[in-house]
């Protein structure tokens, strides 16, 4: 399998895009005005408690007030064992105009303020840190024992030379050395002991420790074995990559190349037609079928449709081979446009039960892939698979795109016979109100050209009531559903 990574960067804008086999799986954006807040570190201040929420929000320095659930106190967690704990314990823990040290875990969306919690924790290359506890972890996907037990023993070594806290082995330790664990060990104290130094003397609203740049990120996350070749088009970047990886990741220095070509790199790979496709509501399959995808607030549903598919059997099979392969897409239409929180999927019903469970097998092996954490329910009376995908930073649509301000994000607007009804009962409203000589509309043309064409009855019908004319004037810059009565 071919494995690369393709990073874009423009003093405005930093993309990156993870392909696989040719095919486009995952992008990820930052734009300098708006980079993401995931990670960074805050002094926070306490400005409302609310116990109905068991809540609190604080000023951290941001455009909108963060929320911290009593879930995300560090204090909190501790005494969940104690049945004797009151139920309202945020007033216990928090008051307002205290000052916290506090951690964003999900990022501003919609009219929603940032997540923070209180359990602090930062990655290196090979381990997690988390100074509010003193507990050794290993990563789930490391399963064999003898190496589970190896990293466990290397912490615990080197822990007690530390400020205490604990510790998360990452998958990529697997087979590191010893020397490599203790150096991470020693980095993550030194941006430990910066941050308790800096909070001292910082005052609330202050940004205290910012998560690395988006590239960085990504570098420090990957496992490596896996991307064949990572090609950047900024020298500058470029030359910042190679040294960091010469330093934590010498087995990937090799693999990274600088792209000098005057024809961009994502045009070069076909990215910027994926991306323009991701943001279409229906992505078509390659039998013929297609899916719906509607992302809302609440919620994204996934409507599956045959389309032009009919297969060479029997209905029944190509239903089958239409869900088999929307499976695949649909995962990879979640990881492409980052999309996350309650997924609905509405597979075409199949009667047969194995069609189901190879589905549903096909669905969960091609989420194996997907590093975002999912959880996938069985199918429900109504045929629909619910699903959740975890979610911290805003989805591709919220990135790129806005609200229609046409249509306010209802995606539909009013037809123009409906506007012209509208126009007449504004009319009525305004003749009997006052005294004018002729009534001017100002409307679209699509508007216009109804009233003057199929509804040019109705508007002599209409002046013969008020007894006065109706003149009409197209405005180009006017939608449809926009209009105004003048007075003249």
């Amino acid at each position: 399998m071919s494995e690369e990574l393709l990073i874009n960067v423009t003093p405005q804008e930093t993309r990156v895009a993870y392909v696989e086999n040719g095919m486009l799986q995952e992008v990820h954006i930052e734009r300098e005005r708006k980079r993401g807040l995931v990670g960074n570190i805050y002094k926070g201040k306490v400005s409302r408690v609310l116990p109905g929420m068991q809540a609190a929000f604080l000023d951290v320095g941001l455009e909108r007030t963060a929320f911290l659930h009593v879930s995300d106190i560090a204090q909190a967690s501790s005494r969940n064992g104690d049945d004797n704990e009151p139920s309202d314990i945020i007033r216990e823990l928090l008051r307002e105009g205290q000052e916290l040290l506090v951690q964003v875990v999900k990022d501003p969306m919609g009219t929603k303020g940032a997540r923070l919690t209180t359990q602090i924790s930062f990655p290196s290359r090979y381990l997690v840190y988390m100074p509010g506890i003193v507990h050794v972890g290993i990563s789930q996907r490391i399963e064999d024992e003898a190496e589970r037990q190896r990293l466990k023993d290397i912490i615990n070594e080197y822990a007690d030379e530390f400020i205490p806290g604990g510790y998360i082995a990452r998958t990529v330790a697997e087979g590191i050395s010893k020397e490599a664990i203790y150096k991470d060990m020693q980095f993550l104290q030194k941006i430990w002991s910066n941050i308790l130094e800096f909070n001292q003397t910082a005052k609330y609203g202050t940004l205290i420790h910012e998560d690395m740049s988006l590239v960085m990120r990504t570098m420090r996350d990957l496992s490596g074995i896996e991307i064949e070749k990572i090609r950047i088009d900024s020298r500058s970047t470029y030359d910042k990559v190679k040294k960091f990886a010469g330093k934590f990741m010498p087995e990937l220095v090799d693999r990274i190349e600088h792209y000098p070509g005057e024809r961009p790199i994502f045009d070069l790979y076909g990215i910027e037609d994926e991306i323009q496709k991701a943001l279409e509501r229906k992505v078509p399959l390659k039998s013929g079928g297609y899916l719906i995808i509607d992302q809302t607030e609440a919620m994204t549903t996934i409507d599956v449709n045959t389309g032009g598919f009919v297969g060479h059997r029997n209905l029944e099979e190509t239903i089958f081979k239409t869900n088999l392969e929307s499976a695949q897409a649909i995962v990879r239409q979640l990881r492409l446009r980052n999309l996350g929180g309650i997924i609905i999927i509405d597979f075409i019903d199949m009667t047969d039960p194995e069609h189901k469970r190879q589905v549903m097998r096909a669905l969960e092996k091609y989420l194996d892939k997907d590093r975002a954490r999912t959880n996938v329910c069985d199918v429900s009376a109504l045929g629909l698979v619910e699903m959740t995908r975890k979610r911290t930073r805003e989805s591709l649509e919220h990135i790129l795109c806005e609200p229609c301000p046409y249509c306010k994000g209802r995606a539909s607007v009013r037809t123009a016979e409906t506007v012209c009804y509208e126009i007449f009962r504004e009319i009525i409203r305004e003749a009997r109100q006052f005294d004018a000589q002729e009534f001017l509309v100002l409307a679209s043309q699509s508007v216009v050209d109804m009233m003057l064409d199929e509804e040019s009855t109705s508007i002599a019908e209409l002046e013969d009531f008020i007894g006065k004319p109706i003149r009409f004037q197209v405005e180009t810059e006017y939608n449809q559903e926009h209009f105004d009565v003048v007075l003249m």
